[in-house]
């Protein structure tokens, strides 16, 4: 039985599998693993690879099982590179491979790495269709995976928790909230049709949007909080601040301008804050 829905060979296989991986969503993730690298202060190169991929095979079957779901279940989507047997290999990959990662982890640090690891690959493989028809799962289930992400990072290197990354970690899933109600608020008349129960759909696109930008501001006030509490560097106002200006101008346009802009400035917001977790030495000159 054929695994792609266009094409023959090998060739052919391999893009529908590649065509899963979507940069814009699986970035942030590992990215947020890296993060808690550079938090914990030290490097084990070879923990840190396994927690990455880990984090990678995740957000893959989250990929796979979004299309699989929304196009062959739902009807939602036009097109789809794989058939419903290469969505199934699709997930049995990428789920062994999770699982060789958390073995290893559990291995050669310890059961609170897997822990922290496991919870990402279910909020990815039961995203869709279990976790997206309710508002509070819909919202979260993505940021949530990224503040586990940064956790586990951080837990991988230093063997242990600390308030520095649970605190990143909070204002990551408050902040990504907020750009997720805007994300969905797109959705907005075909999930109303379907009775998809996204924030928009439950509370009403002009409501959705004042929980989203009230989230946004929770979220960079607890970066000043917990700069001003020395739990942060000062220096991480900065990111506070660059992100403020992007949403200002977000506020303003519709809700697909707008995510793009929220997720590339969710983008600057993390590179300033590396730098400022980076150069600490120099938060005394501020």
């Amino acid at each position: 039985m054929a695994v792609v829905r266009d094409g023959t060979g090998t060739v052919a296989i391999v893009r529908a599998y590649w065509s899963q991986v979507h940069p814009v969503f699986m970035l942030p993730p590992l990215a947020a693993s890296l993060f808690g690298v550079i938090l914990a202060g030290t490097l084990e190169v070879g923990l840190a690879a396994t927690h990455l991929v880990a984090i990678f095979a995740a957000v893959y079957t989250a990929h796979v099982k979004d299309g699989y779901v929304d196009f062959h279940v739902r009807g939602e989507d036009d097109d789809h590179p794989l058939t419903e047997r290469g969505c199934r290999i699709g997930l049995v990959l990428s789920t062994g491979t999770f699982t060789a990662c958390c073995l290893a982890l559990l291995a050669f640090v310890d059961w609170v790495a897997v822990a922290l690891t496991v919870p990402t690959w279910v909020i990815a493989y039961f995203h869709a269709p279990q976790l997206d028809t309710n508002p509070l799962t819909a919202t979260t289930g993505y940021p949530l995976g990224i503040a586990l992400s940064l956790l586990g990072g951080f837990y991988v290197q230093a063997g242990t928790l600390a308030l520095v990354p649970v605190g990143f970690a909070l204002v990551f899933l408050v902040l990504l909230s907020g750009i997720k109600v805007i994300d969905d608020a797109q959705d907005y008349e075909y999930d109303r049709s379907i009775q998809k129960r996204t924030v928009a759909v439950a509370l009403g696109r002009q409501r959705a949007d004042g929980v989203a930008y009230g989230l946004l501001i929770s979220a960079l006030l607890l970066v000043a909080g917990f700069a001003v509490a020395r739990v942060f560097p000062p220096s991480a106002m900065l990111a506070a601040l660059a992100f403020a200006a992007v949403a200002v101008f977000a506020r303003r346009a519709s809700p697909d301008i707008a995510t793009m802009l929220l997720i590339r400035g969710s983008y600057v917001f993390l590179a300033v804050l590396v730098f400022a977790v980076w150069f600490e030495p120099l938060a005394g000159l501020l």
